[in-house]
C-alpha cells in the first residue's frame, strides 16, 4: 500500500495543538520539529547506497497479515517482494522497516546457489526446486508463476544481482548472503554451505585433456531407476533435439523433461568445462580406459538390453552379445583411448602379443599373471625329487579374446585355475617315466615333445601355444643328491672333452706335419724344378748317347766279327801249343812229385815219424822269422846263472828260449826207435847245430 500524503498528517497535528493556545508561528515551528522527528525516527525517509539494496518489511496493513509464506504479494503485512535500489526513498512513518543488504556478486569462473524461502512446497519425490528458468531478481514472477521453495536447480553465473535476500538465500564462495530471521536458521545455512563446498560446487568442473580423465555423473533428482537397473540410460545427448538437449547435465530442467533418471548416468563427461549444480549432480573423475598396443579390451557390460547370443551353438560356456547390450561384447576394443564408464561395466585387457608365463617363484612377468606360480615339484623314475622351472610362451587371437574372458573371467584366473594344474600334471607324468639323468640330458627332446602334445590342450581353451621352455631341475635347500649327479655328469663331460681334445691335437699335429712338408717342398721347389729340368736334359743326353752307342755297337760288332775270326784262328793255334806244353809239364811234375814223395817218406822214417816232422817244420819257420825280424832272442846281458855258461851257450842254465828248444828237441831224443838210447841222431844234431848258428847270429 502506498504511503499516506504528508498534508493530511499536518492538519491533524494542528487540530490537536490548537486548544493549547499556541501561536501560529509557534505552531509552525512545532510542526516542523514534529515533521523532522517523524521523518527521521518514523522511517518515512531512507537512503540506500548504490552498492546495496533495501529489503522492505511492512509492519501493519489494512489487508491484514499473510496467511502463508513470508513475502506479501497483495499488500499484506510482511516482507515486500520488491527491493529498493540506490537513492532516497520515502515511506509512511511507523508502517515500514527497511534493511540494507549487499548486492549478490558472483566472481568470474564461480557459481552461486539459491535457496527460496517462499514458494510452492516441494513434493515428496522431488529433491530440488525447479520447473523453469527463473529471474531471481523478480520475486513476484517467481512466486506468481509457481516457483518452489527450497534449494533451486538453477544456479547463478558470473555477475552482480539485486536479489531480495528475504525471499532468497544465496550461497557463494565468499559466504552465504541472506536476511537473518532467527538463530536456528544460521546452522542450516552453515550445513548447506559445507555440503556445497565438499562437492566443490562453487567452481565449474574442468576436465583437462592432458589428464586422460572422464567424469562419471550421479544425478540426485528425478525419477528413480526401474527395478534391476543400476545405470541410468543416456537422455538428451543429441544436440539436434533442442527440446531435451541438456548439454551434459548443465540444464537440469531439460534433462528431467527428456526422461532423465536419478542415479549414476551411463553418459560421461569428457574434456571441457561444465557449470553443473552440485546439488543436482555430482561428478567423479576416473581415468580413461586405455587399451595399449598389443592388447584388446573385452567389454563386460552391466547395463543395456538383452540381446541374442552370437557365440554360436558350439560354444557352451556363456553368451556373447553385440555392443551396447548387457553381457560380454563379441567385438573387443582395439588399441586406443576410450571414455568408458567403469561403473557401467569393465574392460578386461587381453594381450594379443606373445607373453610368457614363468613357473619360477622368484621371477614374475610385467603382466603379473604368473605371480602365484612356482616350480613344478617332480618325482623321477629313480626316486629323485627335483623342482622343474618352466616357461610357456602363449598367444591369444584377438578375435577369440571375448571367448576366453567369457569362459574364465580374466587371464589371471585362466592361468591359476586351468593352466597351472594342467602343465604341472603333464610334467609330473613325464618325470615318472625318466631318471634324473635322462631328465637332464633329454631336455631338448622333452621341450619338443611337450610343445607338440600340449598345443592341442591349449587350443581347447582358445589359446595358441607357441613354445615350452624347460629350465634346469633344482633341488630343495640342503639336498645335495642332484648336485652330486651333476658333478658326475660334469666329470664325464670333461673326460669326453679331453678325449676330443687329444683327437684334435693329433689331427693338428698331422696337419702341422703336412704344413711343414708343404713348406719344405715350397722351399725346395726351385731345386726340384732344376732337378726335373736336369733329369729331362740327362734323359735327352741319354737318348743321344744311346743312339751313339747303338751306332758304335753296330760298328764294334762289325769289327768284332772280323777280329773274332782272326782271334779264333790264333786261339786254335795257341791252344794246340799250350796243350802240347801242358802235357809235357804235367809229365815232368808227376815225376818230380813222385820223387819228393819218396824222399819225404824216407825222411819221416829217418826222423822218427810225423811228430818230429812237425817239430822240424815249426823250428824252421821260427828260425826264418827270427832271422827276418832281427829281434834279440838271446839277451846281451845275463844276470845270474853259472860261470861256465857262455852267452851263446845252450846249457841247462841257459835262457828260456834255450829251454824251449831243449824241450822241443827232447821229444826227438826221448822218442822210440833206434836213436832213443840217450843219443841224438845225426839229423837232430844237424838241426840243432843249425838253430844254434841262427841264434848266435841273432845275438
Amino acid at each position: 500500500m502506498p504511503p499516506a500524503p504528508a498534508g493530511k498528517e499536518i492538519s491533524v497535528l494542528s487540530t490537536l495543538l490548537h486548544p493549547f493556545g499556541l501561536s501560529l508561528l509557534a505552531t509552525a515551528a512545532l510542526y516542523l520539529f514534529t515533521l523532522l522527528v517523524v521523518l527521521l525516527f518514523g522511517g518515512a525517509v531512507r537512503y540506500i547506497p548504490n552498492d546495496r539494496v533495501g529489503i522492505v518489511e511492512k509492519l501493519w496493513s489494512a489487508r491484514g497479515s499473510l496467511a502463508s509464506g513470508i513475502v506479501a504479494l497483495e499488500g499484506e503485512a510482511g516482507f515486500q517482494p520488491h527491493v529498493l535500489r540506490g537513492g532516497w526513498h520515502f515511506f509512511t512513518p511507523f508502517q515500514y522497516r527497511v534493511r540494507q543488504m549487499p548486492l549478490v556478486t558472483i566472481p568470474q569462473g564461480r557459481i552461486g546457489y539459491v535457496f527460496a524461502r517462499d514458494g510452492r512446497p516441494l513434493p515428496p519425490t522431488q529433491v530440488l526446486a525447479g520447473g523453469r528458468l527463473w529471474n531471481f531478481e523478480d520475486a513476484v514472477s517467481f512466486l506468481r508463476n509457481g516457483g518452489q521453495r527450497g534449494p533451486q536447480r538453477q544456479i547463478l553465473r558470473e555477475g552482480t544481482w539485486a536479489i531480495n535476500l528475504a525471499q532468497f538465500c544465496v550461497f557463494t564462495e565468499n559466504g552465504p548472503l541472506y536476511l537473518a530471521m532467527d538463530g536456528g536458521e544460521a546452522e542450516l545455512v552453515k550445513q548447506m554451505t559445507r555440503l556445497i563446498a565438499e562437492r566443490q560446487g562453487f567452481s565449474p568442473i574442468v576436465i583437462k585433456g592432458t589428464d586422460d580423465l572422464v567424469g562419471i555423473v550421479t544425478v540426485h533428482d528425478g525419477a528413480t531407476l526401474p527395478q534391476g537397473e543400476i545405470i541410468a540410460p543416456p537422455v538428451g545427448d543429441d544436440p539436434r533435439e533442442p527440446g531435451t538437449y541438456h548439454n551434459s547435465f548443465q540444464d537440469p530442467e531439460r534433462f528431467l523433461e527428456g526422461g532423465g533418471r536419478r542415479g549414476r548416468q551411463l553418459q560421461v563427461l569428457v574434456e571441457g568445462t561444465y557449470n553443473i549444480n552440485r546439488l543436482f549432480a555430482t561428478v567423479e573423475l576416473v581415468p580413461k580406459t586405455i587399451v595399449e598396443v598389443g592388447h584388446v579390451g573385452v567389454v563386460v557390460s552391466y547395463t543395456g538390453g538383452t540381446s541374442e547370443d552370437v557365440s554360436g551353438s558350439e560354444y557352451k560356456h556363456g553368451e556373447l552379445v553385440p555392443g551396447g547390450s548387457r553381457g560380454v561384447w563379441s567385438t573387443p576394443l582395439l588399441p586406443g583411448k576410450y571414455a568408458f564408464n567403469t561403473f557401467a561395466g569393465k574392460v578386461v585387457m587381453v594381450p594379443t602379443t606373445n607373453f610368457i608365463l614363468k613357473w619360477i617363484k622368484s621371477e614374475t612377468g610385467g603382466h603379473h599373471y604368473d605371480e602365484n606360480l612356482a616350480e613344478v615339484a617332480l618325482i623321477t623314475k629313480d626316486a629323485f625329487e627335483p623342482s622343474l622351472p618352466l616357461s610357456v610362451v602363449l598367444h591369444i587371437d584377438y578375435r577369440k579374446a571375448p571367448l576366453v574372458v567369457q569362459r574364465f573371467g580374466d587371464i589371471k584366473r585362466l592361468v591359476e585355475q586351468t593352466l597351472d594344474p594342467m602343465v604341472s600334471a603333464y610334467f609330473k607324468n613325464v618325470a615318472q617315466t625318466r631318471t634324473l639323468i635322462q631328465l637332464l640330458q633329454d631336455r631338448a627332446a622333452l621341450q619338443d615333445i611337450a610343445g607338440q602334445q600340449m598345443k592341442e590342450k591349449f587350443a581347447h581353451y582358445n589359446l595358441e601355444l607357441e613354445e615350452v621352455l624347460i629350465g634346469t631341475p633344482g633341488s630343495a635347500h640342503g639336498d645335495r643328491a642332484i648336485e652330486q649327479i651333476l658333478d658326475q655328469l660334469r666329470a664325464r663331460q670333461i673326460a669326453e672333452e679331453q678325449v676330443e681334445t687329444y683327437v684334435r691335437k693329433e689331427k693338428a699335429a698331422v696337419k702341422e706335419r703336412e704344413l711343414r712338408e708343404a713348406e719344405a717342398r715350397a722351399k725346395q721347389q726351385a731345386a726340384m724344378t732344376e732337378s726335373e729340368i736336369a733329369i729331362t736334359v740327362e734323359s735327352n743326353r741319354g737318348r743321344a748317347d744311346y743312339q751313339r752307342s747303338v751306332q758304335k755297337a753296330a760298328e764294334i760288332q762289325t769289327l768284332a766279327e772280323a777280329e773274332g775270326k782272326k782271334v779264333l784262328l790264333l786261339a786254335d793255334a795257341e791252344a794246340g801249343r799250350i796243350r802240347v806244353m801242358g802235357e809235357a809239364e804235367a809229365g815232368r811234375t808227376a815225376q818230380v812229385g813222385l820223387a819228393q814223395a819218396i824222399a819225404v817218406d824216407e825222411q819221416v822214417r829217418a826222423y822218427g815219424g810225423p811228430r818230429f816232422q812237425v817239430t822240424q817244420a815249426v823250428l824252421s819257420r821260427l828260425s826264418e822269422a827270427i832271422e827276418k825280424s832281427g829281434v834279440d832272442i838271446v839277451p846281451k846281458i845275463v844276470i845270474g846263472g853259472s860261470a861256465g855258461a857262455g852267452a851263446s851257450g845252450l846249457g841247462e842254465n841257459g835262457s828260456l828260449f834255450q829251454a824251449l828248444l831243449a824241450l822241443l828237441l827232447s821229444d826227438r831224443m826221448e822218442g822210440g826207435g833206434e836213436a832213443s838210447h840217450g843219443k841224438r841222431s845225426p839229423e837232430a844234431e844237424a838241426l840243432l847245430a843249425k838253430v844254434r848258428s841262427t841264434l848266435n847270429k841273432a845275438a
